[in-house]
């Protein structure tokens, strides 16, 4: 049976069992009703995944896994902060009429800065993006190669604030025939039932789409969520969720001889042999 789903299981009993409300605080969100959208949470979660063991798709409803990597490559293959250059329609409520999410997300991946000289020592501009897969072929061992869109001097400027907002990468040595390239995703805030599994899967996808660049063996992707949450109208159904039927993790592959990180599309995505049990539909979403 799927390790993902033990893993989200006993993080979802966890926060509603030892988890803290925040009924009668000054909550940002709201329901569609103009009502205050309170939660019980967490905060410190931390999930380890193995991707050498299986990937991390939890099987008790369907993670839409290819539009996860989807929007994973809006994030930091294209680069981009508008929604029409997105395949699904998860950011719509934040976009402005222009489709533009403002200085959030892809465009902190896209902005150039100082990352190295030269053997003329000239000054080469790199964006995060860029400047990672630089770093990974030539300095993979450092304990600097990273992301970051937690932008303090644009944060105004955005639409909604990074929720997952940088990854760590690091290289280990454990006996295979090619180093082993791990992640750490840090996330200030997830909503347990819509987004619990998504971000796992997308990162674990992108964690593969970068090791098969650099020619390596993906490997851990550490999740650690801040503020895990379970909104007050998602707890019944989360109750509901987490006491099915469980199934056999999925084999998700990419097309193998992709070797330009820029080269991959979703299509690039395979996923087979996920059972699942009955989508939840009609998440109310809080924003």
């Amino acid at each position: 049976m799927s390790i993902c789903d033990d893993i989200y299981i006993n993080m979802c009993r966890d926060i509603i069992d030892n988890g803290t409300s925040t009924e009668g605080e000054a909550v940002r969100a709201r329901w569609s009703d103009g009502t205050c959208a309170y939660t019980i949470k967490r905060f410190g979660i931390v999930n380890r995944y193995d991707l050498r063991r299986e990937f991390p798709a939890i099987t008790l409803r369907k993670t839409a896994i290819i539009s996860a990597a989807d929007e994973i490559l809006w994030i930091y293959q294209k680069k981009s902060n508008n929604i029409k250059d997105l395949n699904s329609h998860i950011w719509d409520e934040w976009a402005d009429e222009n489709g533009s999410i403002g200085t959030a997300y892809g465009y902190q991946i896209g902005k150039k800065y100082a990352h190295h000289k030269d053997e003329n020592g000239r000054q080469v501009y790199l964006d995060q993006m860029d400047g990672v897969l630089w770093d990974l072929k030539h300095t993979p061992y450092s304990r600097r190669i990273m992301t970051n869109m937690w932008n303090v001097d644009e944060l105004h400027d955005m639409r909604l604030y990074p929720c997952a907002y940088s990854v760590t990468f690091n290289v280990t040595d454990e006996g295979y025939d090619k180093p082993v390239l791990n992640m750490v995703l840090n996330q200030r805030s997830q909503d347990v039932l819509a987004a619990g599994n998504w971000n796992p899967a997308q990162y674990a996808v992108f964690l593969m789409m970068v090791a098969q660049c650099v020619d390596m063996i993906p490997g851990e992707l550490v999740h650690m969520i801040a503020d895990a949450h379970i909104y007050d109208r998602h707890v019944p159904v989360i109750e509901e969720l987490i006491t099915r039927e469980r199934h056999p993790a999925p084999k998700v592959t990419l097309t193998s001889d992709k070797k330009d990180f820029y080269s991959f599309d979703r299509y690039d995505v395979h996923v087979e042999d996920y059972v699942t049990g009955p989508q939840v539909t009609d998440i109310p979403i809080a924003v």
